[in-house]
């Protein structure tokens, strides 16, 4: 029974859950960062509306998936209606994976072009206290989805603190 586990609660098989470890990054930009562990048989509608609600962001937008290969190479475009690819509601995290596709470019801002990139780092260990998709990690606040231009206020005051003691020590 290749892939199937014994369900510990209930003594039933169940299919072996594969958790995904996502680094998600904005193109151009080194301050903003997050890594998320998610179900491979997760939608991606329900990975839109889980970063939706973790990054803030309104959730009447129409947004699109463009899926990558790992050279690059752009695959499919993904929307919450079919364009020919798919919906976000009938494709899985999982059928990604199965046809190569290592980055998911999660387009959150139509009108003017704004993305986050979700790169595959790997599979991580299931968890059972956990609930899926998890935060694992954060560096820098969260884009603002209607702004062109990102913004990250605390890297400036870090920059001017490191600038500021520097003249002094001259």
């Amino acid at each position: 029974l290749t892939g199937w586990t014994l369900c510990a609660c209930c003594c039933k098989y169940n299919f072996k859950v594969m958790i995904l470890r996502y680094k998600a990054t904005i193109p151009g930009n080194k301050t903003f960062m997050r890594e998320y562990d998610v179900d491979s048989r997760m939608s991606l509608y329900k990975l839109r509306e889980y970063m939706d609600r973790e990054l803030g962001f309104s959730p009447d937008q129409m947004t699109v998936f463009e899926t990558f290969s790992a050279n690059g190479k752009p695959s499919r475009r993904i929307g919450l209606f079919d364009f020919g690819d798919g919906s976000m509601d009938r494709i899985t995290i999982d059928n990604t994976v199965s046809h190569e596709e290592t980055v998911l470019r999660y387009v959150f801002n139509l009108n003017l072009n704004l993305c986050i990139e979700l790169r595959l780092e790997g599979e991580q260990e299931f968890n059972r206290r956990l609930s899926y998709p998890v935060l694992v990690a954060e560096k820098g606040r969260n884009p603002d989805q209607f702004s062109a231009v990102y913004e990250d206020y605390e890297e400036f005051s870090d920059r001017h603190a490191t600038m500021t003691s520097s003249q002094e020590d001259d």
